[in-house]
Parts: structure tokens; C-alpha cells; sequence
């Protein structure tokens, strides 16, 4: 009797601990919460910080908050890039974030109340360099050989090939199509997302892939492999930012407040690289891994404004639509 009394108490005290505990909920991209991404480390170093229990939802980030409204559950959400944003912002879910950004290394100026930027990259082409010298161009890759297999992702359900729309765009602008056209031979395979797509590339399924800068360091870092480089085209490359934000409904504002300032921190910063493969928003080049510095970076950088990438982006999708139907 007097154990069962002791168990009793034992499982009591432990139910109100845990309901003491503050519980954050953060939603992320699925890539973000994994096992392979940053979120558990991030996790973990913030639960230190907060005595507190930070919990992913992950998913398809803005749809499903889109889809919630008001009865969202979460009180931060992490992964937005800036050509969604504008469609976040919108929506009226999110409030300040009042986060000092004069750390910011971002190769431009960032100025906004609502979103606080953790990483960075640039789309590129990535090519094995025991196979192929490359290309210095966006023109060189659209007068290579019709039997280079080039892997893209779809616009419409990718961010990376919706930048790469938009890439076009940028250098093309009213002759999108002709340079789609151009491309359209060498194009073997258009997947829904990175994944399919970068897994085609390592098994040899194509000669290119569409992905970022900083996809190399991950071969370097992780598998010690050098033969992966991303071509560096004269004409510039199109620029991806990720965010953050907080909920304006959060019913923590106190954590969703702490953990955004830990967003900019070093802790946080320093676990970018090598956990989401891009480089940290708020961290110094010297302090980056050596798999990063010796990346090569473009020269000119192109990008659009949240407003420009929504009003451009019906128009770069279909330009790549009509190419690639004919």
C-alpha cells in the first residue's frame, strides 16, 4: 500500500513539473526539424537558456499557417524565405520582432520590423569537377551540348526553382522564354523538390543539378569529397534569404521574444553551416567552418524585393511553363 502511495505521489510530482514547464512551439519546414537538420541542436541549446520545452510542428510552413489563422498553435515560425514573405507579411499573423540586425552579415542591407534573417545562399548549378570544367556563365550553360543532363525543380512546389525562375528572369528578363527554350534540351528531369533532385545528381543520374553556393561544403565537410563545385556564372546569381518571425497570438510572448534574440546570437549562428549547409546571417567570414571559406562566392549578387519576386512571379513561372511544354 505504501508503495502504490509512492508511485502515486512519484507520478503527481512529475505531471506538475511538466506542467509547469513553458512550452514553445516552433513551426518549421520538414528539412528544418529533422534528425539531419538544425533544429535539434538548436533545440537543445535554447532549452538550456529557457527552462523551457521547445517543440517543432513541421510541414509546408506558410500554407499551414495560412490554413490556421488565428487558431495557430504556433508562437515562432522559422524557414521563411524572401519570396514568400510578402504573402506572410500579409497576412497580419506576426508582430515585431525588436531584434538588434546591426550584426548582420548579409552581402546587403537588411532593414524589416518583422522577419529576422538566420541564413543565406545563392542558387547555383552544381557539376562534378572530375567530369566537366564547368561553366563561367549562364550563357555557357545554355550553349553547352543538348546530351548535358541538367535536373531542375518545379517553381510551383520548390523554393530553390522558383528562385531559379526568377534567376532567369533577373539576367533575361523579356527574353525568359528564349533562354528556357535554349535550356529545355538539357533538361532530363524537373522534381518536386531539392531532394529527388540533388539524389539524382550523386547517383549519377545527371551531369547538373540545380541547387545553392554552399551545397560543395557539405561534400567537403561531411564526406571529404572535392569533386563537387558549383558554377559561378559572370551574369550574377539570385539570392535567398531564411527567417524568422514571431507570432503576433503567441500566449509566450516572453520565449517567442528570447528566442528570437537567440536567432542572431553565435550559438545559433554557429550551428548554420554544417547543420543547414548555408552560410550564417550574423556571423564573421573568419569564424565560418573551413569548408566555407574556401567556398567561392559570386561577384554580383541579384535580387528581388518580396514586392518584386510577388509581382514577377506569375509571369517567370509561366515563361518556364511555355518553354518547357513545347
Amino acid at each position: 500500500m505504501f508503495k502504490t502511495l509512492l508511485v502515486a505521489a512519484g507520478l503527481l510530482s512529475a505531471n506538475v513539473a511538466a506542467a509547469q514547464t513553458p512550452v514553445l512551439t516552433v513551426y518549421a519546414p520538414d528539412y528544418f526539424g529533422s534528425e539531419w537538420g538544425p533544429g535539434p541542436s538548436i533545440e537543445a541549446a535554447f532549452e538550456k537558456r529557457c527552462g523551457c520545452d521547445l517543440q517543432y510542428q513541421t510541414g509546408d510552413l506558410l500554407p499551414r499557417l495560412l490554413l490556421e489563422g488565428a487558431h495557430t498553435q504556433a508562437d515562432v515560425a522559422i524557414g521563411f524565405n524572401t519570396d514568400v514573405m510578402k504573402r506572410a507579411r500579409n497576412s497580419g499573423m506576426f508582430a515585431p520582432h525588436d531584434v538588434d540586425v546591426s550584426g548582420l552579415t548579409l552581402p546587403l542591407e537588411w532593414n524589416d520590423d518583422i522577419f529576422v534573417p538566420f541564413n543565406y545562399s545563392h542558387v547555383a548549378f552544381i557539376y562534378d569537377n572530375t567530369k566537366s570544367a564547368g561553366f563561367d556563365s549562364f550563357e555557357a550553360l545554355l550553349n553547352a551540348p543538348d546530351d548535358v543532363r541538367v535536373v531542375i525543380q518545379d517553381p510551383r512546389s520548390s523554393i530553390s526553382g522558383l528562385a531559379l525562375v526568377l534567376w532567369v528572369n533577373a539576367i533575361y528578363g523579356d527574353q525568359a522564354v528564349e533562354a528556357w527554350k535554349r535550356l529545355a534540351p538539357k533538361i532530363v528531369t524537373v522534381t518536386k523538390g531539392w531532394s529527388e533532385a540533388y539524389g539524382l545528381f550523386t547517383d549519377g543520374e545527371a551531369d547538373v543539378v540545380l541547387s545553392y553556393t554552399t551545397s560543395p561544403a557539405y561534400h567537403i565537410i561531411a564526406e571529404e569529397d572535392l569533386t563537387k563545385s558549383a558554377a559561378i556564372f559572370e551574369e550574377g546569381h539570385y539570392f535567398m534569404v531564411e527567417t524568422a518571425a514571431k507570432l503576433a497570438g503567441t500566449d509566450t510572448p516572453e520565449l517567442a521574444a528570447q528566442f528570437m534574440e537567440f536567432v542572431l546570437t553565435e550559438e545559433f549562428q554557429s550551428m548554420i553551416p554544417t547543420t543547414n549547409w548555408s552560410f550564417p546571417a550574423a556571423l564573421a567570414q573568419e569564424k565560418w567552418p573551413e569548408g566555407f571559406q574556401q567556398l567561392p562566392v559570386p561577384e554580383k549578387v541579384l535580387f528581388y524585393t518580396e514586392d518584386e519576386s510577388a509581382k514577377l512571379r506569375a509571369a517567370a513561372i509561366e515563361a518556364w511553363r511555355s518553354a518547357l511544354s513545347q
